[in-house]
């Protein structure tokens, strides 16, 4: 019986040294969100985004499309992957195609940010946009200028 108590206390005072992603000011926030069914992203919570990396120069020569898929991997990267995580996006004629990478989430006041990139590839050249976005309530992300 005392090692069980032993044991129910250690445990307790090791669980209270991690980091859940949702606590104080300095603790890094972790997606736990699932991403949409068929990967798929509202119109809202993307346009939201107010073009985003790629609405910058990067963006530049492709269509509109491309600008949407490129978006959509934005939102993904920021809201549903680990640090360090690729989601990649191809237009459909195969010319274009890039990666976004966020990096670890942290909190600044009652907002959630991530630092990240966007890479868009060209005939295999690449440009890359850094950025840093921060989560509003309603799910979206908000590029900082």
């Amino acid at each position: 019986m005392k090692i069980r108590v032993a044991l129910v206390s250690a445990l307790l005072a090791v669980s209270g040294c991690t980091t859940l992603g949702r606590g104080g000011p300095t603790s890094p926030v972790t997606p736990v969100s699932t991403p949409p069914t068929g990967g798929k992203v509202s119109t809202s919570i993307v346009s939201a985004m107010n073009g985003g990396l790629i609405g910058g120069s990067i963006g530049s020569g492709l269509s509109d499309a491309e600008k949407r898929k490129g978006l959509e991997a934005e939102y993904k990267a920021l809201e549903y992957n680990a640090s360090g995580q690729k989601v990649t996006w191809k237009s459909d004629n195969t010319v274009h195609y890039g990666e976004v990478v966020a990096a670890q989430p942290y909190r600044v006041g009652s907002q959630d940010c991530r630092q990240y990139t966007h890479t868009v590839y060209t005939s295999g050249a690449g440009v890359t946009a850094r950025g840093t976005a921060c989560r509003n309530a309603d799910g979206s992300w908000t590029p900082l200028t």
